[in-house]
């Protein structure tokens, strides 16, 4: 007699599977099969974390997408930028200005590589929390770091300030963003008019 043999699940299955969930905002089912993946023995990779911490924080569960970081760092996986970041935006959209910095500033501990992805993240991160004088100086670290910027780094400044009622620092940044040949755009424009208003 034959026996059926059911070989066990593995990382090949976990990793494409969780990051299509990912993909799809589907953070609900990525969330499942990470609560399988312990029974079917299979270590928690960093591609796999990264795609359900990605699926978190697109599902705007920024509770979920912090224990899940805090599991794999117990488990002695590195975090990568990917995961860095995508859970700096998952506090962002959570109005988490304080963890988003505070997770930022573990990025340089691991010394993992910044990006604009991640920057962008945390200035938005500040603009939500209406700390202006923050979302400043995280300009001004990327402009010496002579980082790669955009329009989506200016115009969080700019409404930062706004909401500061900083309409002259709004305005400073505008200057600096067409010193720095970046595109503006009707955002922009928004966020510096919106400034001078609330500064009047």
């Amino acid at each position: 007699m034959l026996e059926s043999r059911v070989r066990p699940l593995g990382s090949t299955t976990f990793n494409p599977t969780i990051s299509a969930c990912e993909k799809g905002g589907k953070w609900e089912k990525a969330s499942k099969l990470l609560s399988m993946m312990p029974e079917s023995a299979v270590s928690l990779a960093t591609m796999t974390s990264n795609a359900a911490i990605s699926a978190y924080e697109k599902g705007g569960q920024w509770k979920k997408a912090l224990q899940l970081f805090i599991v794999v760092a117990q488990r002695n996986v590195e975090h990568c930028t990917i995961a860095f970041s995508a859970l700096i935006s998952a506090c962002e959209k959570g109005n988490e200005w304080e963890k988003a910095l505070l997770i930022f500033g573990l990025m340089a501990q691991s010394k993992v590589q910044y990006t604009t992805l991640t920057f962008n993240a945390v200035i938005s991160a500040c603009e939500k929390g209406n700390q202006w004088e923050k979302a400043l100086q995280l300009l001004h670290t990327m402009v010496q770091s002579s980082m790669e910027l955009d329009s989506i780094t200016f115009n969080a400044v700019i409404s930062s300030c706004g909401k500061g009622e900083e309409w002259k620092q709004a305005l400073h940044v505008l200057s600096v963003m067409e010193q720095s040949k970046v595109e503006s755009n009707e955002i922009t424009f928004n966020a510096a008019i919106s400034a001078c208003e609330k500064g009047a």
